[in-house]
C-alpha cells in the first residue's frame, strides 16, 4: 500500500444520491470537499448497479406539486433531455460528470472506508472525528483524510459506527415513542432488500431455461404481489430483513438472486403468463438494493407522529411526503401478507436540522436512509429524493459552519444561524415548507415588477413573492393555492424589474417551471415512464435575453433547467432589468417562478 495524506474541509462517506447532493452543496458554496465511495460508479440504489427509480415527496404523481427542487431537480432535468432512451449507464456518466467539474471536490471511487481518528475533549463534552481511514484495494493506495466537518451517507453508516456515534437497528416497541404503527415489542428486524432485474421483447419466442439452484414458486405465492408488465421486476422482491443486512449480505444476495431467477422461470414457465413467450432477460443486478440497517441517534428523532401531524420545525432544512411505507421483514416469504402497508400522509413534513448530526460525535452530519428516526418515520424518509434534499442540506450547512473550530455542530446552528441556512437553502432553489425568501441581499425584492402580458393567475409580481412554486392546499395548512409565478399571455415577452434608483449587479438568478404537476424520474418502468416527458420539460423557458437598460446582457438558448445563475464577468450599474422570452420548449407562455439580484457573488 502507499500511504497518502489529504486534507480538506469537508469529508464525505457515501455516493449515493445523499453524498452526491452534500458533495455539490459544498463545493458551491466554496468548501473544499473529499468525496469518499466505495463502488466504481455513483448514485447508490439509483445507479445502474441496483436501478431503482428515484422517488419521493410528490409520491409517483399522486401528490402533484411536490416533487423536489434543488440539486436533485437540476440532476433530473439534465438527466431526462440528454437521456431520453433511459440509459442508466447515461445517468452514471451525468452524476460523475456533475462531481468532477467542481474543482473543490476529491472523487475517491472504489475507495472503503474503514475507520477513524476521534479526539475526546480535555474538559468533556462531545468527542470529535479528525481524520478517516479508507483504502482503495485496486490502485493499492491507504489514505488519511483530515478534515473540520464529516457526513456519513454510506447508508449503512461505517463512519458513524467508527466514530462511536450512537445508533439503533430494528424497530422499536410501540411503547418507545407511543406509535400506533410500530411493533408491539422490540425486535431486531428491518426492512429487507431486492435485486431488480430488466428484459426486452423480441419478435420470437425466447426460451428460458432456470439454473437448478433456483427457487421455485407457484401461483399462490404470488396473489397478493402484482406482475405489472416484464421489463422491470419487481421490487417487491424482497427477502432478507429478518437476518442483518450488513453481517449476511453474501446470504441475501444469493437468496436474491434465486429468488429473481425464480420470479422470471416462473414466468416464463409455469403456463400462467403466456404473453411472457417474446421476453427475455436482459439484466440481472449483482448488488441488492439495500432499504435499511443503522439509523443514527441525532438531537431529535423524527417519529411517526411527526410526520402525521406535518410538523414544520424552527429548524427544517428538508421535507417529505412519502407514505409511511413498512414491509414485511421477511418479504416474498410472507406471501399471505402484502408487500408493502402505506399510511398516506395528509400534508408534508418538515426535517429537522436536529435530526440530520449525531448527538454525541461534535462534527458529524447524516443524511440519507441513516439519519434520525424511528422504524417507522424511516418507512418515509427513506426514499432517495428525500434523501437527495437532505443531502442538500447538510452540504449547505457545513460550508455555512466550516470552519467548526471546537464547536459542535449544535453549538454553531444558533437560531440566527439556522435562519441563515435555511435562506442559503431557499436561494439555491430548496424547497422548505412554510419558508420564503427573505435575503436582505436579493435586491431584486425592493424592485417594482412590470410585464409586456400576464395572464390572470399569472401576474408578474409573484416572481418577488419569495416562493417558488405553486402551493397546493394537500402540502399543508400554510399553503395558499397561489401560483407563485408570473405567466405571459403571449410569446414572446418581457418582465422587467425597476428601481428608483440604479444598483449595481452582479449576479442574476432565475427560476423557471419545470412542470412539478408531473413525475419525473428515470424508471426501467414503461407503466412509470407512460406519466412523463422524458426529454426538455415542456413549461422550461428554452431561449432568453438579459437587458440592462435595454441593452443586451447576455441571450441562452435551449436551456433545460429550472434554476439558472448567472454571474456576470463585470458588475453593472443598472436601473431597468428585463427578462426577455422568445422560446419555451412547448408551452404557449413565458413562465417564471422568481428572479434575484445581487451585487456581488452569492456564494
Amino acid at each position: 500500500m502507499t500511504q497518502r495524506e489529504l486534507h480538506t474541509e469537508f469529508v464525505i462517506v457515501g455516493g449515493g444520491l445523499a453524498g452526491v447532493c452534500a458533495a455539490l452543496a459544498a463545493a458551491r458554496n466554496g468548501r473544499k470537499v473529499v468525496l469518499v465511495q466505495d463502488r466504481s460508479v455513483l448514485g447508490g440504489n439509483a445507479s445502474s448497479e441496483v436501478k431503482m427509480h428515484v422517488v419521493g415527496a410528490d409520491v409517483h404523481g399522486r401528490r402533484p406539486g411536490a416533487r423536489e427542487s434543488g440539486i436533485i431537480e437540476e440532476l433530473r432535468l439534465e438527466d431526462t433531455a440528454r437521456n431520453p432512451h433511459r440509459s442508466y449507464s447515461q445517468w452514471d456518466l451525468l452524476l460523475y460528470e456533475k462531481i468532477i467539474s467542481e474543482p473543490n471536490i476529491t472523487l475517491l471511487l472504489d475507495t472503503d472506508c474503514t475507520g477513524c481518528a476521534v479526539e475526546s475533549p480535555a474538559t468533556g463534552g462531545e468527542r470529535r472525528i479528525t481524520s478517516i481511514t479508507a483504502v482503495n484495494q485496486s490502485t493499492e493506495d491507504a489514505y488519511q483524510i483530515f478534515g473540520d466537518v464529516f457526513a456519513d451517507c454510506s447508508g449503512d453508516g461505517r463512519l458513524g459506527v467508527e466514530a462511536g456515534a450512537e445508533f439503533t437497528k430494528g424497530r422499536e416497541g410501540r411503547d418507545a415513542f407511543g406509535e400506533s404503527l410500530a411493533q408491539p415489542q422490540a425486535d431486531t428486524k428491518t426492512l429487507g432488500s431486492s435485486i431488480l432485474f430488466t428484459a426486452r421483447r423480441y419478435e420470437t419466442p425466447q426460451p428460458f431455461r432456470a439454473p437448478a439452484w433456483v427457487r421455485r414458486f407457484q401461483r399462490r405465492d404470488f396473489k397478493l404481489r402484482p406482475f405489472d408488465g416484464y421489463e422491470y421486476g419487481y421490487w417487491w422482491a424482497e427477502w432478507g430483513g429478518q437476518l442483518d443486512t450488513i453481517k449476511d449480505n453474501a446470504l441475501i444476495r444469493h437468496q436474491l438472486l434465486r429468488i429473481a431467477l425464480g420470479i422470471w422461470d416462473y414466468v416464463k414457465n409455469s403456463g400462467d403468463h403466456p404473453d411472457s413467450a417474446n421476453w427475455a432477460l436482459e439484466w440481472v443486478g449483482a448488488l441488492p438494493g439495500k432499504r435499511e440497517s443503522r439509523r443514527f441517534f441525532g438531537k431529535h428523532v423524527l417519529t411517526q407522529q411527526d410526520l402525521e401531524a406535518g410538523i414544520i420545525f424552527p429548524d427544517t432544512v428538508a421535507y417529505g411526503g412519502w407514505p409511511l411505507d413498512l414491509h414485511p421483514p421477511s418479504g416474498i416469504d410472507a406471501f399471505e401478507e402484502w408487500p408493502c402497508h402505506h399510511t398516506h400522509l395528509k400534508h408534508l413534513y418538515g426535517i429537522p436540522l436536529r435530526s440530520l448530526h449525531s448527538g454525541n460525535i461534535a462534527n458529524l452530519f447524516f443524511a440519507g436512509r441513516n439519519i434520525s428516526a424511528t422504524h417507522v418515520a424511516f418507512a418515509s424518509t427513506r426514499v432517495m429524493a428525500t434523501c437527495a434534499v437532505m443531502g442538500q442540506a447538510i452540504g449547505t450547512a457545513a460550508a455555512l459552519a466550516t470552519p467548526l473550530g471546537r464547536r459542535s455542530i449544535s453549538e454553531h446552528f444558533t437560531p440566527q444561524e439556522i435562519a441563515r441556512l435555511q435562506q442559503h437553502l431557499l436561494r439555491d432553489d430548496a424547497f422548505l415548507p412554510g419558508y420564503r425568501n427573505a435575503d436582505p441581499a436579493d435586491l431584486a425584492r425592493n424592485a417594482r415588477v412590470s410585464a409586456t402580458s400576464e395572464s390572470q393567475d399569472g401576474p408578474c409580481a409573484q416572481v418577488i413573492d419569495g416562493v417558488t412554486r405553486k402551493l397546493l392546499s394537500s402540502f399543508g395548512p400554510w399553503s395558499d393555492d397561489a401560483t407563485h409565478r408570473w405567466e405571459s399571455a403571449v410569446l414572446p415577452a418581457e418582465l422587467t424589474l425597476e428601481w428608483a434608483a440604479a444598483q449595481v449587479i452582479g449576479e442574476i438568478h432565475l427560476t423557471f417551471d419545470s412542470g412539478f404537476e408531473r413525475e419525473l424520474t428515470l424508471s426501467a418502468s414503461d407503466a412509470a415512464t407512460r406519466k412523463m416527458i422524458r426529454g426538455p420539460q415542456p413549461e422550461l423557458v428554452s431561449d432568453y435575453e438579459i437587458l440592462a437598460d435595454g441593452h443586451t446582457l447576455l441571450s441562452v438558448t435551449d436551456n433545460v433547467v429550472r434554476k439558472r445563475i448567472h454571474r456576470l464577468n463585470t458588475a453593472v450599474s443598472v436601473s431597468r432589468l428585463t427578462i426577455r422570452v422568445t422560446r419555451t420548449h412547448g408551452a404557449s407562455q413565458a413562465r417564471i417562478f422568481e428572479v434575484r439580484a445581487y451585487s456581488g457573488s452569492s456564494a
